[in-house]
């Protein structure tokens, strides 16, 4: 018996030692747990941290619910706790209180907020630390009943405007159309003319009664339900024909030149909740436009405005108690591009009815005067908000006017030959002077070509590189390319930035040629010589390239933004007397009689050009294929206002190819030669 009783005491005495062993959390721990949990927004868990007299005072549901309001509403990140001392409270036989100073610090919309304030612990009856909590472990000075409150001050977005200071992007007034539910409610027909509303707004009714049902509306309350344009007359008579119907002004983002701007400017929209969230941090609201093409997404980052917000402490009959933290609204900066709106709409107006592009720059300075691309959009209607059978109609239009045709790259066809009889006189295996002699309209190497010629349509006396380009001589210059040989006339090209992104604010396709990197054959390489085979151009590198020929070989920076004049991004791509040379002769390709572009000879410029037909085919026997026409010019070269234009249209076949884009062309020339025309805005 002495026995058992010494082996219970023994065993007693170290469950005793164990028990006295374990260390319960001290409160400075359970804070730092508290405020983890906080920053990963696990309220559920913080709960538990809480005494039981808060827990009492306060359900689960609601705690959680107050935390995500609150500290979801004030985007809440970054939550630190700095402790700065413990104060041990009173003590007695049943609690144990203890005090713990501390800073809080956090980001959010309005900025960083920072606060000292206590935490009180207080030992439960198994000796574990809990939280004693009220509203005031939120914030300091919110009490039971008050709610936090985030008021959102706007700030306007910055205006896009072209180098003249005409805005291509500002601030406009459109038709907010709505409806007052109590005054749809008294009248019998209210399903009839929610009916009818449905039709002319493009609307579902479910859609329409959704709005309505929304928990904010009253019988006064105005609802919104869609934008359309001020210009819309007919339209907006027809709604006012509906009994509660309400037409109000809104402000929106207008782009006064619609279409012919459109692939440039861009437009903005509402911004997503995928992007709200990739953005968190950044100032964004669920209330947010954003840039979400062209020029608008570009110069997101400069044109966006930051709203200022104030965190404000509101009572129970909504007055404001404190304001917590505000920051100031910061309006978004003006982004002032080079462009030439003058210039810009004319080209549009030309490519219009067609599908294709035009570029230009000035080659000297680089400053990019024009992009367009067409057909086109109204980035109205994206800010207005497509209808899903509009969205649908032009998202199956075959002419694909969403795609930007400037960004591409494309077959160039014959505007290419002057690239070819640069490297050709770069790397010295082309004499500019030289009659190479060539018999007929097609033309093989040797027969290890099969059956495979090289044709061109007209035959002249002296083959030398000037008739060549006066001619557009296939022939001659795949017999360029092929002499050259593929490592030196792809070398070339390299130097001419083939391969490479331009750098460029614009994302564009970068020019290529063959198969990654290669020409695959000799025949190849002499249909590249020609601007066919495997070889495709962007428009805008085109032009940079055709800059070489007027800047001693260098090829220009092009730019959008802010002064980057004069800088060039491929130095000595050709020398300086190869790019003469070509430049020479394209003088010829305009001025001589039986030159290509002879059409295009202005009487008030000079003008050097190029034109050029791309067939697009499938095989060299395809009789179906299509087309690209192409003009490539270049006047005032040596004046104080030199122009540089690429433009190419689409489907040109039947239609006189090249010749087709060479009096469109030249109303570009014209306009800004003679500077006779005004824009219309």
């Amino acid at each position: 018996m002495k026995r058992l009783l010494a082996a219970a005491v023994l065993m007693l005495s170290l469950t005793m030692v164990a028990g006295c062993g374990k260390k319960e959390p001290q409160p400075e721990e359970l804070l730092t747990e508290y405020i983890d949990l906080l920053n990963e927004e696990k309220y559920e868990e913080m709960y538990a941290y809480l005494t039981e007299e808060a827990r009492a005072s306060i359900a689960q549901e609601t705690y959680v619910e107050r935390y995500q309001n609150i500290y979801g509403g004030i985007e809440a990140m970054n939550i630190q706790v700095d402790i700065e001392e413990r104060e041990e409270g009173h003590k007695d036989k049943k609690a144990v209180t203890q005090r713990v100073k501390y800073k809080l610090t956090m980001d959010t919309l309005a900025g960083e907020l920072a606060f000292d304030t206590v935490a009180i612990f207080t030992k439960d009856e198994e000796g574990a630390y809990k939280m004693s909590w009220d509203s005031q472990d939120i914030f300091p000075g919110l009490y039971e009943g008050d709610r936090v409150r985030v008021k959102t001050i706007s700030a306007k977005r910055g205006n896009i405007y072209d180098q003249n200071q005409t805005a291509l992007a500002r601030e406009g007034t459109a038709s907010s159309v709505g409806l007052v539910p109590g005054k749809l409610a008294e009248n019998p027909d209210r399903e009839e003319n929610l009916a009818r509303l449905s039709e002319l707004l493009e609307l579902s009714v479910e859609r329409i009664e959704k709005e309505l049902n929304a928990s904010w509306v009253r019988d006064d309350t105005f609802v919104p339900l869609r934008t359309v344009s001020k210009e819309n007359y007919e339209l907006k008579e027809q709604l006012l024909e509906i009994p509660g119907v309400m037409i109000t002004d809104t402000t929106v983002r207008y782009y006064p030149f619609k279409e012919k701007a459109a692939q440039l400017t861009g437009y903005v929209q509402s911004i997503t909740a995928e992007e709200l969230e990739e953005r968190k941090g950044q100032g964004y609201n669920r209330n947010s436009l954003i840039g979400k093409a062209g020029a608008e997404r570009i110069y997101e980052d400069i044109l966006r405005p930051r709203d200022g917000y104030s965190i404000q402490i509101i009572d129970e009959q909504g007055a404001v108690r404190s304001v917590v933290l505000e920051k100031p609204a910061e309006d978004g900066k003006d982004v002032v591009l080079t462009i030439d709106i003058v210039l810009q709409q004319h080209l549009y107006q030309e490519l219009e009815g067609d599908e294709g592009c035009a570029v230009a720059i000035n080659p000297k300075s680089g400053a990019v005067l024009a992009m367009a691309s067409a057909p086109a959009y109204d980035p109205n209607d994206f800010v207005m908000g497509y209808t899903s059978n509009a969205w649908e109609e032009i998202n199956s239009d075959e002419t694909q006017p969403l795609y930007n045709r400037f960004l591409a790259s494309w077959v160039p066809g014959s505007v290419f030959k002057p690239v070819t009889a640069a490297i050709g006189l770069t790397n010295g295996t082309l004499d500019s002077k030289e009659d190479v002699k060539n018999e007929g309209l097609s033309w093989q190497k040797d027969s290890g070509w099969g059956d495979y010629y090289v044709t061109t349509l007209t035959d002249y006396a002296v083959k030398n590189l000037e008739n060549a380009l006066v001619h557009s001589d296939n022939i001659y210059f795949a017999k360029a390319a092929v002499n050259a040989g593929e490592e030196a006339f792809t070398k070339g090209l390299d130097q001419a930035g083939f391969g490479e992104t331009l750098p460029f604010d614009f994302e564009l396709k970068p020019s290529v040629y063959g198969s990654e990197g290669k020409l695959a054959s000799e025949t190849e390489l002499a249909d590249s010589g020609y601007g066919q085979g495997k070889l495709l151009v962007n428009p805008l590198h085109l032009a940079v390239i055709y800059s070489a020929f007027v800047n001693e070989g260098n090829m220009i920076q092009p730019y959008l933004t802010g002064d980057e004049s004069g800088k060039f991004w491929k130095e000595n791509a050709f020398a300086p007397e190869a790019a003469q040379n070509v430049l020479d002769a394209l003088y010829q390709v305009v001025e001589h009689p039986e030159g290509t572009a002879h059409e295009a000879a202005p009487s008030e410029y000079r003008l050097a050009g190029k034109t050029g037909t791309a067939e697009i085919k499938d095989s060299k026997e395809d009789v179906n294929g299509t087309e690209l026409g192409w003009f490539a010019g270049i006047s005032g070269a040596d004046t104080d206002k030199p122009l540089l234009m690429v433009m190419m249209i689409e489907d040109v076949k039947g239609r006189g190819g090249s010749h087709y884009v060479i009096s469109k062309a030249m109303v570009g020339f014209d306009v800004y030669n003679k500077g006779e025309a005004e824009y219309e805005g």
